[in-house]
C-alpha cells in the first residue's frame, strides 16, 4: 500500500515522498530526519500506533501536518487521532485525485474534513460516549454569528455550504471561521469540531 501511495504522490508536480515507515516509532524518527510538510499516517500499526505517533509529531517544533488514513468502519480510534492533533483524515480507498488534493490542502495549513465522513465519525463519537474533556467558550466570547458558524463547522459543512445556509458570501464565512479559531486558540477546523462536541455545544445524533 505504501508503494502505491508513494507512486501516486511522486507522480505529481510539486510533491515528493521523502520517507516511509512501517510503524509509528519509525514514522516519528523518519519525520525528524526528513522534515516533511505532510505525513500520511495509518491508525493501526504494529508497535507504536498512529495516535501515539501523531501526538509526538505535532508536539515537535515546526511540526508536520498529519493526515490519518483509515478504513473508517474498522477504525474506532480515528476520533482520538484527531484529538491527538491530526489535520484530517482520508479513506484508504480514496481515488488518487482525492489523495493528492488532501496532501496539497493540508500542506497549505487547512484541515481535510469530508462533511459526510465527519458526520459519521461524530455519530460514532456519540455512541461511544467519549467524556467531555474541555471547557466551553466563555459566554460572550463569540458573537452570535460566530457561534452559529462554529455549530455549522461542527456539522461538517464546508465554507461554501455554510455560506449557502446563512445566505452570505464564502469570503465572509472564511473570515468568521478565522475569528472563531483565533478567539478559541484553535489550530484548524478539526480542533473546532472536537471542541464543539467535547464541550456539549453540539449534541451528536444518536
Amino acid at each position: 500500500m505504501r508503494a502505491g501511495l508513494a507512486m501516486i504522490i511522486d507522480s505529481e508536480d510539486g510533491l515528493e515522498v521523502v520517507g516511509e515507515a512501517d510503524d509509528g516509532a519509525e514514522a516519528v524518527r523518519a519525520a525528524r530526519r526528513t522534515r516533511p510538510d505532510v505525513v500520511l499516517m495509518d491508525v493501526r500499526m504494529p508497535g507504536t500506533d498512529g495516535i501515539t505517533a501523531t501526538g509526538r509529531l505535532v508536539a515537535e517544533d515546526d511540526p508536520a501536518k498529519v493526515v490519518i488514513l483509515t478504513t473508517f468502519d474498522a477504525d474506532e480510534l480515528v476520533y482520538e487521532a484527531l484529538r491527538a492533533g491530526a489535520s484530517g483524515f482520508l479513506l484508504k480507498d480514496a481515488p488518487a485525485p482525492e489523495l493528492v488534493n488532501a496532501v496539497r490542502v493540508v500542506a497549505q495549513g487547512q484541515a481535510m474534513l469530508s462533511p459526510v465522513i465527519t458526520r459519521r465519525l461524530l455519530d460514532d463519537f456519540a455512541r461511544r460516549g467519549v467524556a467531555q474533556a474541555q471547557q466551553a467558550p466563555p459566554p460572550g466570547l463569540l458573537t452570535s454569528r460566530e457561534h452559529e458558524v462554529l455549530l455549522l463547522v461542527a456539522e461538517g459543512l464546508s465554507n461554501g455550504e455554510i455560506a449557502e445556509r446563512l445566505v452570505v458570501g464564502e469570503t465572509t464565512v472564511k473570515t468568521h471561521v478565522g475569528r472563531v479559531l483565533a478567539k478559541l486558540g484553535l489550530r484548524d477546523r478539526v480542533q473546532a469540531v472536537v471542541l464543539a462536541y467535547e464541550t456539549g455545544l453540539v449534541t451528536p445524533r444518536r
